[in-house]
């Protein structure tokens, strides 16, 4: 049996694969632009309101059907899972091109339903293998990772916006074109470089600086894209500046690259007391690049052959099985959490927080035409950027609250749960004076909360088994969503009736706020009941989190036997 792996902090694969990471989750994000090209999918399809809600449900369902990747994560290299991804976004990006671009006029609804949701699963196929890879390899900053990854997630759709309006000239057929090829395109680059590394499990001032530079290069980018968005909505661009804001924007993506870049250029040098520790390793000069040898995929495979052998002693006699089960804050197998209320706890906060905001983002264009505006793009920027903020901030308030308060970061879920509740409030008014900042604080609410919930699973119920468990949290997303589109279908198409009796046709669209207020009441009300679940959830791991941060920073505990 192996001795554990030689630690060395700081290494670079690790930050090249971050780096690398954040393009694949812009990349990866592209469920976000729905809005942009739903209706041109609506007047090819002859549909109404219903029908294309159930479109934005087959998104959600797609985006979210991740136990597959989850559980295959643990087996398949990071490059493999990004290869099926790249495949899926390919066969069902270009299949909804052939419908809207006429090269398929006569593609049946049901085949565009199954289109997009392939599609929009190989964004949770590149998400899982990105998340997965870059948690394990920097175990001891979780919320960091995760509120750095999922914010470049939450800044895709203001990306593909501003391609959208500046360079595809506001084309949806360009634009489904363009995710098309291009989604491939970025994770065929990525592949080398997003691969399970040595983590370093011990904390230094070098790591926590280059983590402050990641999220200070995200919160510029984010900066960067709606004083972009502002600018073209204020003053008409010609070509050469929509390039150079194209080519600004593309350099602020790779920022998070120049960590990778300057420890290489400016190695540290070792000091004549360290030739002897073990961390070192004799490392006097890394390659920029990851190095296979280096990974921990094995480790990973090691420890299922490691398990057996223990399963084949027992059953020889030659050792005495044990039978604790594991304790929150340990290594669950996935069999063992579906058992335990806090996991169920976490996919009902799943049901009717994140279900009830993607309603919203799947609607966000017809909410827009209803409070009267005009363009609606800047309502996706709107919830972009601040989605990104809610990502990023989640996990940096978070780390903040379980280092320095030992507060479950569950206590952010009350907060935004609480938010929602107004937010859905203003939206029911139905006015376009409130729809923008109803639009932010929906955005704000929903990144923390993903942010949180990805956090809090994975130290609840450990990293070993985090993509299965994770997958199967969030399948309660397009439960909710299906159920929450429905009505919101149901109620705006009954309004259309109303308003435009003797008329008929797929391009009518609703105006005033009855288009969606009883919508918004009953999201209301489902905060609500997000709220006491939340508080439940905070009150039961309360304890959980006083023991591994009763030091002030993560204390991984044994892993139990099973």
């Amino acid at each position: 049996m192996r001795g554990p792996a030689s630690v060395r902090a700081g290494r670079r694969p690790p930050w090249l694969g971050l780096g690398a990471a954040a393009w694949v989750q812009v990349a990866g994000g592209a469920s976000s632009t729905f809005a942009l090209y739903s209706h041109a999918l609506k007047v090819a399809l002859g549909a109404d309101q219903s029908r294309l809600a159930l479109l934005g449900v087959a998104c959600d369902v797609g985006e979210n059907l991740g136990l597959l990747p989850g559980v295959l994560c643990n087996r398949l290299h990071p490059a493999l899972l990004l290869l099926i991804g790249a495949g899926a976004c390919l066969l069902g990006y270009g299949t909804a091109w052939l419908l809207v671009s006429g090269v398929a006029p006569a593609l049946p609804y049901w085949l565009i339903w199954f289109a997009l949701c392939l599609a929009t699963n190989g964004g949770a196929w590149l998400a899982t293998a990105v998340l997965v890879t870059n948690m394990r390899n920097f175990p001891l900053s979780r919320g960091a990772v995760a509120g750095i990854l999922k914010g470049y997630s939450g800044l895709s759709a203001a990306v593909y916006t501003a391609i959208y309006t500046g360079v595809l000239r506001d084309s949806p057929i360009n634009l489904l074109l363009f995710l098309t090829l291009g989604i491939p395109a970025v994770c065929l680059l990525a592949m080398y470089f997003v691969q399970p590394c040595e983590p370093s499990l011990v904390e230094t001032n070098a790591e926590q600086v280059h983590f402050l530079f990641a999220q200070m290069a995200s919160i510029l980018l984010g900066v960067y894209l709606v004083g972009a968005t502002i600018l073209d909505h204020v003053v008409t661009l010609n070509d050469i500046m929509n390039y150079s804001l194209l080519v600004i924007m593309v350099l602020l993506i790779f920022a998070p690259l120049a960590i990778p870049l300057k420890m290489t250029l400016f190695p540290k040098k070792k000091r004549p007391s360290d030739s002897h520790s073990p961390t070192t390793d004799n490392d006097h000069t890394e390659s920029l690049l990851p190095s296979s040898s280096e990974s921990n995929l094995g480790n990973l495979e090691e420890d299922d052959s490691f398990d057996i052998d223990i399963l084949l002693a027992e059953g020889e006699g030659a050792i005495k099985p044990k039978r604790r089960r594991p304790r929150r804050g340990e290594d669950f197998r996935f069999r063992e959490a579906i058992l335990k209320a806090d996991l169920w706890l976490l996919f009902a906060i799943c049901f009717v927080g994140i279900g009830s905001g993607i309603t919203v983002v799947n609607n966000l264009a017809q909410i827009g035409i209803a409070a009267g505006a005009v363009d609606t793009t800047i309502s996706l920027s709107v919830f972009s950027f601040c989605n990104f903020f809610g990502r990023l901030g989640g996990g940096a308030v978070s780390e903040y609250l379980v280092r320095s308060r030992t507060l479950p970061r569950s206590v952010l879920i009350i907060c935004t749960q609480v938010v929602m509740i107004v937010t859905y409030l203003l939206f029911a008014l139905g006015q376009l004076a409130t729809l923008y900042v109803s639009v932010a604080l929906l955005g704000i609410c929903y990144g923390v909360l993903l942010s949180v919930i990805i956090s809090t699973s994975s130290e609840l119920f450990g990293l070993k088994h985090f993509g299965k468990i994770f997958n199967f949290i969030i399948l309660a997303n397009p439960v909710g969503a299906y159920l929450f589109n429905t009505l919101a279908g149901y109620v705006y198409d009954l309004e259309v009736e109303k308003q435009h009796a003797t008329t008929s046709g797929s391009d009518i669209a609703c105006h005033g706020p009855d288009c969606f207020r009883l919508t918004f009441c009953v999201l209301s009300g489902t905060a609500c009941l997000g709220t006491l679940l939340s508080t439940v959830l905070t009150v039961r791991v309360r304890p959980v989190y006083q023991m591994l941060y009763a030091g002030g920073s993560f204390s991984q505990p044994r892993n139990s036997a099973h």
